[in-house]
């Protein structure tokens, strides 16, 4: 599905770092500016959310952060930072980001609401090495939107536009599994480009109106009193917590990084905080298809084996794979 990839750093690959080369260019003015181009920093992603928060909320430290701040990898060579807030209508705002000394450069931030609110969860992961990008930005639906129209049409259909204009611009980004898909919406950007400034200059664009859409959808949120409703909300951010505990694919950076402990640890307790407190049920219990004949879970990412090479949804979000369900 999404990539558990991280950042942090700075983020002038503009301005007096890049100077106009002279007509035509020399190779080596070219491959100046794309090794400046590949140097990109997410930092001021981080920055621009952080300061637009605290524009709709109050933002106040997550007893996480004491514990989760930086790491520095098993070599030595790559360094990882986090943050943790906590909002009145936000039970954990968390950003996990590496920088590596190799021009790796991960980003993976999220909003998880608190169970009192029906609210998409906010989700940013990019990842970025030598000339490769791949991104995942999405307002996740705590509800499936192939299975509740209403949901649907509660947080994402005057939102299909900004999903639109954005699927234009960073077209799909190939395959995804009808598993992973189950937890994106219709206006999910997926995509992988190779490194250049107007990329990255769209991907900040993206990340500012994707975020400043959800912090509106917060602030008109209000908060549920229905007990069944509440519980409902908890177990479906329980059960995207513990598919994204154990199946997300960025899972393998972290171990190599620093180790399968604590990889395992930043995982369970940071990223997908909640498996443990949101809930009891088990990933087996949520998704039973993948029990392997000895009761472990099976390590395949699909067993429905289905993929989707373009984007499964039309022009006003309609999903076209209806026949896909839970």
């Amino acid at each position: 599905m999404s990539l558990s990839f991280p950042l942090y750093l700075n983020p002038s690959f503009c301005s007096s770092s890049i100077r106009k080369s002279g007509e035509g260019g020399s190779s080596s003015s070219r491959a100046g500016s794309m090794k400046e181009a590949s140097a990109v920093s997410y930092k001021k992603f981080i920055d621009f959310a952080l300061e637009e928060t605290k524009v709709h909320t109050h933002l106040a430290p997550s007893p996480l952060q004491k514990k989760f701040n930086s790491l520095t990898s098993m070599d030595g060579r790559t360094e990882l930072q986090m943050l943790s807030f906590e909002a009145p209508k936000v039970r954990l705002l968390r950003c996990l980001s590496i920088e590596g000394n190799d021009g790796m450069e991960v980003l993976d931030f999220a909003v998880f609401p608190k169970p009192e609110f029906d609210l998409p969860i906010f989700c940013a992961n990019f990842f970025t090495a030598a000339s490769t990008n791949i991104v995942v930005l999405d307002l996740n639906p705590l509800h499936a939107v192939t299975d509740r129209d209403d949901y649907k049409e509660k947080y994402y259909r005057h939102l299909i536009p900004l999903g639109l204009k954005y699927a234009e611009l960073l077209p799909w980004g190939g395959k995804i599994t009808s598993e992973s898909l189950r937890f994106f919406s219709p206006i999910v950007v997926w995509t992988k480009f190779s490194s250049s400034q107007n990329y990255y200059d769209v991907l900040f664009s993206a990340f500012k109106d994707y975020y400043k859409a959800w912090l509106e959808l917060m602030e008109q949120a209000t908060e549920e009193i229905d007990t069944s409703e509440i519980v409902s909300n908890r177990e479906a951010q329980h059960r995207y917590l513990m598919w994204r505990a154990e199946k997300d694919p960025g899972h393998r950076l972290l171990r190599r990084l620093v180790g399968e402990a604590l990889a395992e640890e930043i995982l369970r307790s940071f990223l997908f905080n909640g498996v443990q407190e949101l809930g009891s049920k088990t990933f087996l219990d949520y998704f039973p298809e993948y029990r392997s004949d000895n009761g472990t879970i099976n390590e395949k990412r699909s067993m429905i084996g289905k993929s989707f090479e373009n984007r499964p949804w039309d022009t006003e979000g309609n999903f076209l794979g209806n026949s896909l369900r839970w």
